[in-house]
């Protein structure tokens, strides 16, 4: 049987929040549903167009950090969704199925300064193993909330080439 952690396709989580980042550096809401338009990303989302329009987080990853430091919360990872039950190192090309959308992964979102602007030390926890989380564009128009099954497709080995 496959580690639902690994990646592999076939495998499910769900996702465990959802945020939007009204401006950019601006604070980030939590919010229970997110409307998401293809190419563009989230509706009312500071980041639009382009390779950022979605980031993801595992929930197990601040699990984890959270035994070191105690303050982090997944909030401070300012990205927009978190998944359970999904590992998402090295899935680069490969699409997350978020409920009824797509989102195509172009990689790694690597942590910054900002990260120990909020808690000193998580900038470093959250370097190695894409525990950052990744970022990706919207495939689908669609909706997603809090709740909802979220599932890996391996790659399309065209976008690698």
């Amino acid at each position: 049987m496959n580690d639902p952690r690994q990646g592999d396709a076939g495998s499910t989580g769900r996702i465990e929040a959802l945020w939007i980042k009204r401006m950019r550096r601006g604070p980030m809401d939590p919010v229970e549903r997110v409307s998401l338009v293809a190419d563009a990303g989230i509706v009312g989302n500071a980041n639009q167009k382009g390779k950022r329009q979605v980031t993801i987080i595992e929930q197990e990853t601040f699990d984890e950090i959270r035994r070191s430091l105690p303050d982090a919360r997944p909030i401070m990872r300012r990205a927009n969704v978190m998944v359970s039950g999904l590992r998402l190192e090295g899935t680069r090309h490969h699409v997350l199925h978020l409920g009824g959308v797509r989102i195509q992964v172009w990689g790694e979102t690597r942590p910054c300064e900002r990260m120990d602007e909020q808690c000193h030390g998580l900038t470093t926890a959250l370097d190695p193993h894409w525990r950052g989380g990744v970022y990706g564009t919207v495939l689908d128009d669609g909706e997603i909330a809090v709740g909802d099954v979220v599932s890996i497709e391996a790659p399309d080995h065209r976008l690698e080439e």
